[in-house]
């Protein structure tokens, strides 16, 4: 029992199955971690021995969460559907400087990482009860295309899920509205991603949906990150990066977040928590730089900000739910709850000047323009190295981190495949296409490289989801669809 509420940690502790399953934790707060570990020089030798799997297996058990050997086994063998041999591989760019290729999975996209064991482990808790679930997950492009792909045809399990109508890429609508499982239901909303998040813990709030959902014996689950089981195995890969470095340099890295909800950065703050070598972590924003704000400022302030459409969608958000759980683990469930519900009272917190520098020792942000993310992709491509506009993004960070040291070495997140944002890479490489088929094509050709096999089929496929609603009106499609 280690999972507590960010919000009241005075209540009774839960597991890591009971977290997984009900997320919806007291006082509208997350389930996180009670304690975190602190390992040991000779546990950080011990583990830089491990692969992937064993390492995941080894991290699992030393925070605690109790899961069935074989339930963790059958989760880990997801990764060998990935088209790589380890899961995350790093690719070396310059001195000092690596990509790690998180979008080797089925979806093209990061979330894989974690959204693939996931949802097997999801289903291997409920595989012997005759309790169903209901699994809501909100979207701005990456989350649903995993989500759906790990959970499609499960057994006792529906999923919702819920994009903001033209804030993703075709390539991401396609890969959520041409899953034809009929465990499956996909939802575009008009509003932006903000829009579709809260509208998601609104329904995990709200007692008249839960009592319909169990009037038909159906439990509500999610698979945001508002789920720990997310956050879970996206320690992993950061601590995997940091190990593989530290083998070569025998010293700490950077690690360089493109991030708009936090959670991808949280699993690196756990990991240099629990003593993984990490120096700083660095998070990269567009213009929606709400994170570069509050990091550099302790000012979360988004009452006069309105959200901006960028060639970098996934992180076109506002509202980035994962800091409460940073907050948590820094300064307690009670300074924590105080600082969220001024934001929910007048959309803005402000920590004090302590408080800040004890965040500071731990991240440092930057945040850049589409134009410089256009002109990055341009430059790295006529280099032989085609990245996607999150990755670009990174960059500005890591020119920062020239500019401060460049001896301590660097791993950038790279959160998505090129194939997925082909029109922005069309746009920047100065090709003439503006629809994602065309552009796929012709990148492929002109650079000299391959589309996945499950990106081109998408092109092949019929779109049998793809309904639009408005907010007021999820959740009564909602409700009409579970009965039917």
């Amino acid at each position: 029992m280690v999972f507590t509420s960010t919000r009241d940690s005075g209540i009774d502790l839960i597991s890591f199955k009971d977290a997984i399953l009900n997320p919806n934790a007291p006082y509208g707060g997350l389930y996180t971690l009670s304690h975190i570990p602190k390992l040991t020089q000779d546990d950080i030798a011990k583990l830089s021995n491990l692969d992937y799997k064993e390492l995941c297996k080894s991290i699992f058990d030393k925070l605690g969460l109790d899961i069935d050997s074989s339930i963790l086994e059958e989760s880990l063998l997801t990764y060998d559907s990935f088209d790589t041999k380890i899961p995350a591989p790093i690719k070396k760019i310059e001195n000092n400087f690596y990509i790690q290729k998180l979008y080797c999975g089925p979806t093209r996209a990061f979330k894989d990482m974690a959204l693939q064991p996931f949802s097997t482990m999801f289903s291997s808790f409920i595989k012997n009860t005759n309790q169903k679930y209901l699994i809501l997950v909100a979207t701005s492009g990456d989350t649903g295309p995993a989500t759906l792909s790990g959970f499609a045809n499960k057994s006792n399990i529906q999923v919702v899920c819920i994009y903001p109508k033209n804030g993703t890429s075709d390539v991401q609508r396609l890969q959520m509205t041409t899953i034809a499982a009929k465990n499956i239901k996909t939802i575009g909303i008009n509003g932006n991603f903000d829009d579709a998040q809260s509208l998601l813990k609104s329904l995990l709030k709200d007692s008249n949906f839960q009592n319909e959902l169990k009037a038909n014996s159906i439990s509500l689950s999610a698979a945001n990150s508002v789920n720990f089981g997310r956050i879970a195995f996206q320690i992993i890969y950061h601590a995997y990066s940091s190990l593989e470095m530290y083998k070569k340099y025998n010293k700490q890295i950077n690690i360089i977040v493109p991030s708009g909800n936090f959670g991808n950065a949280l699993g690196a703050f756990y990991a240099k928590l629990m003593g993984f070598p990490i120096h700083t972590i660095y998070i990269a924003s567009n213009k929606n730089n709400i994170l570069t704000e509050f990091i550099n400022t302790g000012i979360y302030d988004i009452s006069n900000k309105s959200l901006q459409k960028t060639f970098s969608p996934a992180m076109d958000i506002l509202k980035s739910s994962n800091v409460e759980r940073m907050l948590f683990a820094l300064f307690g469930d009670t300074r924590t709850k105080e600082l969220m519900q001024e934001l929910e009272t007048n959309k803005k917190y402000q920590v004090n000047s302590d408080e800040l520098k004890m965040i500071q020792k731990y991240f440092q942000a930057t945040f850049c323009d589409d134009e410089f993310c256009l002109k990055t992709i341009k430059k790295y491509a006529d280099n032989g190295i085609i990245i996607d506009p999150h990755t670009a993004c990174g960059i500005k960070a890591y020119e920062k981190i020239q500019q401060d040291s460049n001896a301590i070495p660097t791993i950038l997140c790279s959160t998505a495949e090129w194939t997925k944002f082909a029109p922005t890479l069309a746009k920047a490489l100065h090709i003439d296409s503006t629809h994602d088929k065309e552009s796929l094509e012709k990148i492929s050709k002109t650079y000299n490289i391959n589309v996945p096999k499950q990106i081109v089929e998408l092109f092949q496929k019929e779109e049998v989801n793809n309904k639009t609603l408005n907010s007021n009106e999820v959740m009564n499609e909602i409700l009409s669809w579970i009965r039917s």
